[in-house]
């Protein structure tokens, strides 16, 4: 597995090919990929990329950090490990029971 990359400050019009071809220049990148709003699929500015060694993504790094795109500047660091998401908040999240016919018996 390569070194990932953490890419904050991307145009919201920015492609996952824009986003390989801009990396590409430092190395091999092995996946490029665009955060979207899952409901909308939006871009939400950030994404992520998967170079192959961890020379070229250092490379990748020093070179890009705090250059432009499209007029936004670019914030790309080495990506910090996913954390665990608590079952708090949504939908049931994290609840037992069922409720069972609330409000129905009442009146």
């Amino acid at each position: 597995m390569g070194s990932k990359i953490y890419v904050g400050g991307l145009p919201y019009s920015a492609t996952e090919a824009q986003l390989n071809d801009l990396f590409a220049v430092h190395g091999t990148v092995e996946s490029a990929r665009v955060i979207t709003d899952k409901f909308t699929g939006q871009s939400r500015g950030f994404g992520f990329v998967e170079m192959t060694t961890a020379e070229e993504a250092k490379a990748a790094i020093t070179a890009l950090n705090g250059t432009q795109m499209d007029g936004r500047t670019l914030t790309v660091n080495e990506a910090k490990p996913q954390e665990p998401r608590s079952g708090g908040g949504g939908f049931g999240g994290g609840r037992s029971g069922g409720g069972g016919g609330r409000g129905r018996d009442r009146f």
